[in-house]
């Protein structure tokens, strides 16, 4: 099936977005991203931009260096896309505060995107840290009771 080629731009930009991810490049990130890029939930402190996933890149390297994300849906309608994901990868460094365990996790990631030209203008995400946590066999220090 050949996609019209707006659609196939706009495929283009989002597997490149998650390709970013996995490399956690912010370079080729902003090859994707509007300058003023928004992600929501947004990482605390951060300002609109490409360059707000600079903690989060180099947090990831360290807790997840193998990071897969497979897209197993991606939807597109007009200027909205959705896409159904999975990431997989080995932790080990810390993640969310639990200390490397070497064990091999993977977990259901979701988002939709809204893009301007060919480009994606915002991000709304959201993660299975459940199922990383069952995984894991623990939960963030943050998370537990006292």
């Amino acid at each position: 099936m050949t996609l019209p080629a707006n659609e196939d731009v706009t495929r283009q930009a989002i597997e490149g977005f998650y390709r970013a991810f996995e490399q956690k490049s912010v370079a080729l990130l902003r090859e994707v991203v509007t300058a003023d890029w928004e992600y929501i939930p947004e990482p605390p402190g951060a300002a609109p931009g490409p360059d707000q996933m600079s903690q989060v890149f180099a947090e990831i390297t360290t807790a997840l260096p193998d990071m897969k994300v497979t897209i197993l849906d991606l939807l597109i309608h007009g200027n909205r896309v959705g896409v159904r994901a999975e990431i997989s990868g080995t932790q080990t460094g810390k993640l969310l505060g639990i200390a490397a365990s070497s064990k091999p996790i993977s977990f259901a990631i979701h988002s939709f995107h809204e893009t301007r030209g060919n480009l994606i203008a915002k991000t709304w995400h959201l993660e299975d840290w459940l199922s990383v946590f069952r995984q894991l066999g623990q939960l963030p220090k943050t998370l537990e009771r006292p």
